[in-house]
């Protein structure tokens, strides 16, 4: 989870991988006119959320096998809606850095729909995770070997959820 150009679909897909998993890039299933009006630079507001996060939740509940999804679940209330839609613990890794550092990310990608003048609007939503949240957060500023390693790691601690 986190803002958008954190990091979620490289650091997702090489969890999975690690964890012997599957992963699933959350903006797919964004209904198509929530990409849309992402593409042309409108926020999303929170009732255009809803029916994604709820795909996000199905398709994690639907899989037997470790799913790692990459979604923004930037608010609290997102979160508790994939939680209700699991009904069991779903771990969300919060990939965490300053705007300078995403911004640059997001002006060196290329072909994601989501325009960097969106980038505010994203850290005016977040709620990052709290004390009594099952998450973690994990600073982005450093090599993905290492944040591989730091959350293989934690999640060996943590033990089958």
């Amino acid at each position: 989870m986190g803002v958008s150009g954190c990091g979620k679909s490289t650091v997702g897909a090489a969890l999975a991988e690690a964890l012997g998993g599957t992963y699933v890039d959350g903006d797919n299933l964004h209904p198509a006119e929530n990409i849309a009006k992402m593409s042309t630079g409108t926020p999303l507001h929170d009732t255009d959320r809803w029916p994604w996060l709820d795909r996000v939740g199905d398709a994690l509940a639907s899989r037997q096998e470790t799913t790692i999804i990459g979604c923004s679940a930037l608010k609290r209330a997102y979160r508790d809606r994939i939680r209700a839609k699991v009904g069991e613990p779903v771990l969300f890794v919060h990939l965490s850095g300053t705007r300078e550092e995403i911004a640059r990310r997001m002006r060196n990608r290329a072909g994601h729909f989501m325009p960097a003048s969106l980038l505010d609007s994203q850290f005016a939503a977040l709620e990052e995770p709290r004390p009594d949240e099952y998450a973690v957060t994990i600073a982005i500023n450093q090599p993905l070997t290492e944040i591989l390693q730091e959350l293989t790691g934690i999640i060996e601690k943590l033990g089958p959820k």
